[in-house]
């Protein structure tokens, strides 16, 4: 009998759609707004930059810590709705208009963040028992999930700021995040399996028939696959570095260099997706961050079916191959980027069928890194450490989003110049993930 996914992936699904919805809502709206003279505070790009990635650092690295407190005191499920109404009262306090809501409201996002994220993803890999070949595919579906709520979030952030300008869309972010916990309590029922509760530190002697019947990951020492999970940890930094850039020079670019109307198909597409909510022909740069989610969506799919079919001929890659391919695809996409900067001089206006390509090549490389690092990690973390090292993918995370303050520079250097470099760091990386394959597969075997 085919193996199916278990109905708490869909719970898991629709809970994460709906944080993400409320967790993009109010990012795409972030920079432009400390930008805006009159609803916002006047920043500089700089500034709003700077204040972008420090947010993002402490948001994703508060995981580490969210981790800890499921695995050694309260589980996931407690943790997780911690977490949540944390998220909801950072969202509302957005809703008011100044300097101390906007600091108080940050700090309550990171909290909510640190106690759901890493926890709720952990509880997608528990559904699963040991060497399930659906893992991969369940976190694929778990990632469209996430990208469904982000496609929709920009696109109602914009109508709203048109409408009502961007404290209301603010608030709007927090009925979203209490939509999404409203669901994972009224299904709590197929999730129980998936929360093991505090995982006791105790090491239990080990018979030989014990030893025998261990899958071969379970074979290696810990130390070796945590270890390995740390050298990938390092060499994502520089993608999550670049790929964060979407809510702070990338938007910029969309917002100043692409000129949305000389398409007359995006403009009528905008329109008619969300029902004339969104002016398609006076959009900020705002709506640009609905593209990738819009693309991850379009691909989670057939990726999720790909894996699978590939698994019963034997050709599927190993996750650390995806993960190489994708930082590969990434460095092509600011590539392109590149290429479309010198087409506007750097400092004109070009045609937002860049940027779209762009976030294409951008999406593919996201799916091919982010969901099977997810995965990754709940297959080679140790069982007893499984949440602290998700929390360390999270981590990492973290140290990529502070380096998104070379966005400081976008000002500075030419537009074209900015994406080189970035696609540059990323080959490097692609190349070095490459090289280190081998090493890796044999402490993460069948992975």
């Amino acid at each position: 009998m085919t193996e199916r996914h278990p109905k708490g992936l869909y719970v898991l699904f629709a809970t994460e759609m709906w944080e993400r919805f409320s967790f993009y809502t109010m990012l795409a709206l972030l920079t432009l707004y400390l930008k805006n003279p009159s609803e916002g505070f006047g920043w500089s790009s700089a500034e709003a930059t700077g204040l972008y990635a420090n947010y993002l650092m402490f948001v994703y690295a508060s995981p580490i810590v969210g981790g800890l407190i499921a695995d050694r005191k309260l589980g996931f499920r407690k943790t997780i709705t911690i977490g949540g109404v944390f998220f909801i009262i950072g969202h509302v306090l957005l809703a008011f208009p100044s300097h101390v809501a906007l600091y108080s409201a940050l700090v309550c996002l990171v909290i909510g963040n640190g106690c759901f994220k890493p926890n709720i993803s952990s509880m997608v890999g528990n559904l699963y028992p040991p060497g399930s070949p659906l893992r991969d595919s369940a976190y694929n579906i778990f990632y469209m999930g996430i990208n469904i709520g982000a496609a929709f979030a920009p696109l109602v952030a914009e109508g709203v700021r048109q409408r009502y300008g961007f404290h209301p869309a603010f608030a709007v972010a927090g009925a979203g995040m209490a939509i999404g916990m409203t669901i994972f309590w009224t299904f709590q029922k197929w999730l129980v399996a998936a929360d093991k509760g505090p995982v006791q530190t105790k090491i239990d002697v080990m018979s030989d028939r014990d030893l025998d019947t261990r899958s071969d990951i379970e074979k290696i020492p810990e130390q070796n696959r945590i270890i390995a999970l740390l050298v990938i940890f390092a060499i994502v930094i520089v993608f999550w570095m670049a790929f964060h850039q979407n809510g702070s020079t990338l938007t910029y670019w969309a917002d100043k260099n692409t000129d949305w109307n000389s398409s007359k198909v995006l403009p009528a597409i905008i329109s008619f997706v969300t029902l004339g909510f969104v002016s398609g022909k006076d959009v900020s740069g705002v709506i640009s961050n609905a593209i990738n989610p819009f693309w991850i969506v379009v691909l989670s799919y057939p990726l999720s079916r790909l894996w699978p079919w590939l698994n019963r001929r034997g050709l599927e890659p190993a996750t650390t191959t995806k993960m190489a391919i994708g930082i590969l695809l990434s460095s092509g996409a600011f590539l392109l980027l590149y290429f479309a900067g010198k087409a506007g001089g750097d400092v004109g206006k070009v045609s937002p069928w860049w940027i779209v390509i762009f976030y294409l090549l951008l999406s593919l490389g996201e799916l091919l890194l982010s969901p099977m690092g997810l995965s990754l990690v709940s297959k080679v973390a140790p069982a007893r450490l499984k949440g602290v090292m998700m929390g360390g993918w999270f981590v990492a995370t973290a140290i990529g989003n502070k380096l998104t303050m070379i966005g400081q520079y976008w000002d500075v250097w030419p537009h074209s110049q900015f994406f080189l470099l970035l696609s540059s760091i990323l080959f490097v990386m692609s190349m070095l993930l490459f090289i280190l394959l081998k090493p890796l597969k044999r402490a993460m075997p069948g992975v």
